[in-house]
């Protein structure tokens, strides 16, 4: 058995303590949050990253390789059976203020974990049966646009004025959300408008994803009230809100700082791997599908999470994402630690 494939198994220990924290009372529907942003960061803080990178001959037999892929697609009944026990589990009677609080920031973790990070993994493919689960995924935390605006907007713009979800330098975490929510989801309607009049079709037309996607989400929440009431249907929300603002985060944290240049005819440089930052600590990496090597993603769309190479000229993040996410929460911290990082970076 391929013992790599192995190595992302650790990424069933969220569900299990999420299932606990749905299930529980007390302390214990905290147990996630606490498992994802105090206990992996630790580990982190103080585990060295690994620069290792597979050779040419195991990259061919990982591509190749079906069960790093069947380990994308079981986490889409994951993610929805999770869904249901939330439901259930949120509109439980006689729960306190602090357990409700505790589940529903149980299933945002879920919603980004499992519901965006692996549908931008499946959204990148070409099959059209992994882009259908990738906006599955999306579906459940109500991003269904980020398919959009991510693959045909991001990865064009990023480190770019334009791009909504690369953040300035100096720019505040909680400022950068509302742009990126606002116009990446503004941005999702042009391109697909564009989109569609290059093809000569209506922007009315059914062929719209984005009028489809409306429809879907609004269809999904109309579900949920009739089944679990308007508690049900507002706590869900709140958890996909929580869900896509951890998103925000991640990409607050990916790009922060870096631009690329432009030559003198207003063009901008290729999109290289020194315009993301790059995380190598373990943990994060096997917990979120090797999201953390960005700048090889970035670099390669195409390339899948188990081929993501390490690259020495690629910035390092001073701890892995989980960390570096709780560090951009706290503005005056995160400008002290990053803008002298990013000088050494620069002065390399």
């Amino acid at each position: 058995m391929n013992i790599r494939f192995l190595r992302y198994t650790v990424i069933f220990t969220g569900p299990a303590i999420g299932y606990i924290s749905l299930t529980q009372l007390g302390w214990w529907t905290w147990a996630l949050p606490i498992y994802a942003y105090l206990i992996i960061p630790f580990i982190e803080l103080f585990a060295k990253g690994s620069k290792e990178n597979i050779s040419d001959a195991e990259e061919d037999m990982f591509n190749t390789d079906r069960l790093f892929d069947y380990l994308l697609y079981v986490q889409v009944p994951i993610q929805y059976l999770f869904m249901i026990i939330f439901l259930f589990a949120i509109t439980e009677p006689g729960l306190t203020l602090f357990e409700y609080c505790g589940r529903v920031v149980t299933f945002g973790i879920a919603c980004v974990s499992l519901g965006i990070n692996v549908g931008h993994e499946l959204g990148h493919r070409a099959k059209p049966y992994e882009r259908f689960m990738a906006k599955a995924l999306l579906l459940s935390t109500l991003y269904m646009h980020f398919i959009i605006e991510h693959n045909r907007g991001h990865h064009k713009r990023v480190g770019t004025a334009e791009d909504p979800a690369s953040a300035k330098y100096g720019e505040i975490i909680y400022f950068f959300m509302v742009r990126s929510v606002i116009f990446g989801y503004i941005s999702a309607w042009k391109l697909e408008a564009s989109r569609l009049q290059a093809k000569g079709l209506s922007f009315w037309s059914w062929r719209n994803e984005m009028i489809r996607f409306q429809l879907i989400q609004v269809a999904l929440l109309v579900l949920i009230y009739y089944g679990f009431g308007l508690l049900g249907m507002l706590s869900f929300m709140a958890s996909a809100i929580f869900g896509f603002l951890m998103l925000e985060t991640i990409n607050y944290v990916e790009h922060y700082g870096l631009r690329r240049k432009k030559d003198d005819r207003g063009n901008y440089e290729k999109i290289l791997p020194t315009h993301s930052w790059n995380s190598n600590h373990l943990v994060g990496r096997l917990m979120l599908f090797e999201i953390s090597r960005h700048s090889d993603h970035h670099y390669k769309a195409s390339r899948k999470y188990q081929v993501l190479r390490h690259f020495d000229e690629a910035h390092q993040m001073p701890t892995g994402y989980p960390g570096m996410i709780l560090l951009a929460l706290f503005p005056p911290i995160w400008f002290y630690v990053m803008h002298r990082h990013i000088a050494k970076c620069q002065a390399r």
